[in-house]
């Protein structure tokens, strides 16, 4: 059941037309934690504690903002609040002995900027995609191994971004060997190039139909290459 779990998402992902199949997975696991958050669970005790605790990354607090349930964010941001306002009263007032010489208050300088800095990039959504991402990266090494169909879907593909080809490049190393590692690096490599050159030549097309002398010449497949484009370099999916 738990490998059917995950593989009816990687085999959905894989088959979407888009120009990174993990990106796609990424960003339904987004919204997925998005929606479970604002939704009745942020009334759960197990929940709240995480929350209360990690807060939210700046990308996905604007997320929930722009949600409908301003109610569910105001409390738990509410409780998360408190608990950091404790939290930093701690350590202030740690810092205040008087105790110890120069090297001991740096220290206790220190601790703040730590903990602000630990705030900074603690956050529940992450976390609650990040350890769904991982196995659903490890259940594509799995297909590989073991499915056919899917064997020849990835290798048809339209590649990766440039995150993702270097994450599943590393992720090769853990999950393959031999020969098995060596034929899929090459694969992936000529996946990934190939496709990157086809955005780029089709982003290269359309800069050229601003220039007069290409003016009536059809647009082709470039209509659409500056999105496209970013969704390579960077990984964001533009609407």
């Amino acid at each position: 059941m738990a490998e059917q779990l995950y593989t009816i998402p990687v085999n959905e992902a894989f088959r979407v037309d888009c120009e990174c199949p993990l990106c796609h997975i990424y960003q339904t696991l987004q919204q997925n934690a998005i929606d479970f958050t604002m939704g009745p669970s942020y009334m759960e005790d197990d929940v709240r504690l995480a929350t209360n605790k990690m807060g939210f990354c700046r990308e996905h607090i604007k997320m929930l903002y722009q949600h409908q349930n301003r109610l569910g964010l105001a409390l738990m941001m509410l409780s998360h609040t408190d608990r950091t306002i404790d939290d930093m009263k701690k350590i202030a007032a740690n810092s205040k002995g008087g105790q110890g010489g120069f090297f001991m208050k740096k220290d206790k300088d220190v601790a703040m900027t730590a903990f602000a800095n630990e705030l900074e990039d603690s956050c529940y959504i992450c976390q609650r995609i990040d350890t769904t991402f991982d196995r659903y990266v490890n259940t594509i090494f799995h297909l590989l191994r073991t499915d056919k169909e899917f064997e020849k879907i990835f290798e048809q593909g339209k590649g990766f971004c440039v995150s993702h080809y270097a994450l599943l490049r590393e992720a090769a190393g853990k999950n393959l060997s031999g020969n098995h590692q060596k034929e899929f690096i090459n694969t992936l490599d000529k996946l990934f190039f190939d496709n990157m050159q086809r955005v780029r030549d089709d982003l290269k097309w359309f800069t050229d139909k601003f220039d007069y002398r290409y003016a009536d010449q059809p647009w082709g497949n470039s209509k659409d290459a500056v999105p496209r484009t970013i969704g390579k370099m960077n990984g964001v999916k533009i609407e």
